[in-house]
């Protein structure tokens, strides 16, 4: 029976962060280049990529850079340079956007198509797998059964995001920002419009809600749906989060390594796709990391509750009702233990989130820091547990089990090393055979120096020792036999980590439209190559080109507001006249309703 390996991605916002996932049981990082990386506020140098690799392989984890902004012709020879270095520093793959990659004279590094490229549509992903592209990152708007269906028609690996922020548009094609605010999302500088507060009016200028934070969506949580994901196909299991903070890295991924460890142990035909146990010293929980409350989006082909309506910011853990209030302090129904230190919050009668910090608990009373205008019944959630930060502070670490046999040699004693992969080094020692004057002390000092491992990545499970007239081997000695075996076995790992290449191209059939517009994201030579090559005709420059964005589609969502408000429903909607509009700051922005694919587009007025 083969056997799937299933990988568990977490976000590196810089080298600690990536060491820390690591650390927590990631299978693999993803983390910015130096530039060109959808999260421009998250690069990093080469140096620092370089580091990571090297710690990352020691596991058999990869690490993969993101390089996945559309890019203009004046930067195609940089780019082009930048990937020459990242591979020469042995990332594991590149995450891109632009299809000017594909039309590259460059290493044979692994390619992986970013949510960027727009992976929703059948075709689009068979045209990607096509190119050479090894792994196809899916929209997060995707159901079971589509991604069954895509799995049943490609080569590729899929991978999917099973944790953290939503994007309300269909991904790459989010031009909100940079119609706003001249900040592109495509460029790595989303200003994140869609967190904001509007008004939903109609043509007559009723307003229908006001002040509502209309786009902002709950984050995505699947962990519920792992195993159904990877029956439906998904290989690679991804979290969000590359400007998220290392606390937050750490809780989510070890929450993850959990969850995935638990199906793997019930199933002989999954494995983990690197080595190494992670040791951890706090309970995961992802309530008390940031989140703006879970949904699991449209991953049942409906989705229901998705948006965040009264607040873009982190409610944390519900801990439970106001039940008295007093002129210092406040009292809380809750099974939940505050603690000095603790932030609280809740939201105040004009639907505004509030936030204060605990300054002393006695029994559920809690007092504050500064007087709050609390009501019996208020909900409150603690979105910092002082408690829970002081633990995800303490290091984790991971090992990998070796077990030791020494055995005397003609010029002193053999020593063998093999971990839990297979791997083995041999190593001669030369030492003085000067007969033991204590046996059994000798025996004991042998044993003892060689079941340490200290900071290295190794825990010695076991050692034999074979040697029938023990001799005298001083302590500094033996301390440096050990060291010897464990840093050989360490490179060994490391020269045994593969680095795939690319995969090749199928020949690609001219399917692409002929005319295609400013939503395939061409901005350079290349990428216009690349279109044209496959039978485009017409072809508009991407979003970002342009200066007049009248009238253009700025988003593109799975997510319905209309849905979302009840307003489907004829008895609610018939109280307002279409089209409905967003307002902010004195932009209006009109809202395009297709109910036969219950989506919904914006366009700006």
């Amino acid at each position: 029976m083969a056997i799937k390996q299933l990988e568990l991605l977490s976000p590196a916002k810089n080298l600690e962060c990536g060491i820390a996932a690591i650390n927590c049981g990631a299978d693999a990082v993803y983390i910015g280049s130096p530039k060109y990386g959808a999260r421009a506020a998250a690069g990093n140098s080469i140096s620092d990529i370089e580091k990571l690799v090297i710690y990352a392989h020691k596991y058999w984890a990869k690490v993969y850079v993101t390089l996945n902004t559309i890019i203009y012709d004046e930067e195609l020879d940089d780019v082009k340079q930048l990937i020459n270095k990242l591979y020469e520093s042995g990332v594991d793959a590149l995450i891109f956007q632009d299809m000017s990659l594909l039309q590259m004279d460059i290493p044979p590094i692994p390619l992986f198509a970013s949510t960027q490229t727009h992976n929703y549509e059948i075709e689009r992903i068979k045209l990607l797998d096509a190119s050479g592209v090894r792994r196809i990152i899916l929209a997060r708007e995707l159901s079971l059964e589509q991604i069954s269906k895509i799995h049943k028609n490609v080569d590729a690996e899929l991978e999917f995001f099973v944790h953290g922020a939503l994007c309300v548009s269909m991904s790459g094609q989010c031009y909100m920002s940079a119609a706003m605010l001249g900040r592109s999302a495509n460029r790595g500088e989303c200003a994140q419009p869609c967190r904001l507060k509007y008004n939903l009016i109609d043509s007559d200028n009723k307003i229908i809600i006001k002040d509502k934070h209309l786009l902002s969506l709950h984050d995505f949580n699947l962990s519920a749906y792992l195993n159904d994901l990877i029956l439906a196909g998904i290989s690679s299991f991804k979290i969000e989060g590359r400007l998220k903070d290392i606390g937050y890295v750490k809780n989510i991924t070890a929450y993850y390594r959990n969850k995935i460890d638990g199906i793997i142990e019930s199933n002989s035909s999954l494995s983990k796709s690197s080595t190494g146990k992670s040791e951890i010293h706090f309970t995961p929980d992802p309530e008390k990391s940031f989140n703006r409350g879970f949904t699991d989006y449209f991953i049942n082909g409906k989705g229901l509750d998705l948006a965040s309506l009264d607040t873009p910011k982190s409610l944390g853990q519900y801990l439970g009702k106001v039940s008295k209030i007093n002129n210092i302090f406040f009292t809380v129904e809750t099974d939940k233990n505050i603690v000095n230190g603790d932030g609280l919050c809740f939201f105040d009668d004009d639907s505004t989130l509030t936030g204060m910090n605990v300054s002393c608990v006695e029994s559920n009373n809690v007092f504050t820091d500064k007087p709050v205008n609390l009501k019996i019944g208020a909900k409150i959630y603690r979105n910092y547990d002082h408690t829970f930060e002081n633990e995800l502070k303490k290091e984790s670490i991971r090992k990998i089990k070796v077990t030791v046999k020494i055995d005397e040699s003609e010029n002193g004693v053999l020593i063998s090393a093999t971990d839990e992969d297979g791997i083995s080094v041999d190593i001669n020692e030369t030492v003085e055979k000067v007969a033991a004057v204590n046996k059994k002390m000798a025996f004991e000092n042998i044993l003892k120096q060689f079941s340490k491992s200290g900071d290295t990545i190794f825990k010695v499970e076991n050692v034999t020792v074979n040697i029938k007239k023990p001799i005298f081997i001083p302590l500094k000695l033996l301390n440096q036999f050990r060291r010897n075996f464990l840093l050989k076995l360490e490179n060994r790992r490391i020269e045994k980590h593969i680095i795939e290449k690319r995969k090749s191209r199928k020949s690609i059939p001219q399917s692409v439209q002929s005319k295609l517009d400013y939503k395939t994201n061409i901005t350079n030579i290349l990428s216009n190559e690349f279109y044209a090559n496959l039978g485009a005709i017409e072809i508009e420059d991407g979003f970002e080109l342009q200066t007049n964005n009248t009238d253009k589609i700025l988003m593109n969502c799975k997510y319905c507001i209309k849905d979302e408000l009840g307003l489907c429903n004829p008895d609610n909607s018939s109280r307002f006249k279409e089209p409905f509009y967003l307002v902010n700051n004195n932009k209006k922005y009109r809202l395009i309703f297709d109910c036969d694919k219950c989506e919904m587009k914006l366009i700006l007025s």
